[in-house]
């Protein structure tokens, strides 16, 4: 049976082993996901976008009939909010908080939010 001094010797080993094997595949690595990028057409600003969207869809999402906790919770807080703003597939949004997908690439392409946005 080993004893600790030797388990510890192994961990070691292993981890210069994995400390080699990282610093000679980095940078094949690197150049794999710059063509990969390439061929596909992905900038940086595509995977901040992906990421944020993928934070959003799994982020943490507001339990149904809990209120916010501490001095910060405001009366308003959980209040619903008419839209302001409808959008050519039926989306909408209420003006509050990030400017959704949809309307962002309509702005874009050179659209205002008033021509989206709901007379009263």
């Amino acid at each position: 049976m080993s004893n600790l001094i030797d388990i510890q010797s192994q961990i070691q080993k292993l981890q210069k082993q994995a400390a080699d094997i990282k610093s000679r595949e980095f940078d094949k690595t690197v150049e794999d996901i710059r063509a990969k990028m390439e061929a596909f057409g992905i900038t940086t600003k595509d995977l901040q976008t992906v990421k944020r969207g993928a934070r959003g869809a799994k982020g943490k999402k507001a339990i149904a009939g809990r209120k916010p906790a501490g001095k910060a919770a405001s009366k308003a807080a959980g209040s619903t909010v008419a839209a302001k703003y409808h959008g050519p597939n039926g989306e909408t949004w209420t003006g509050r908080g990030l400017t959704p997908r949809w309307l962002k690439s309509l702005l874009e392409q050179g659209r205002t939010k008033e021509d989206f946005a709901i007379k009263p």
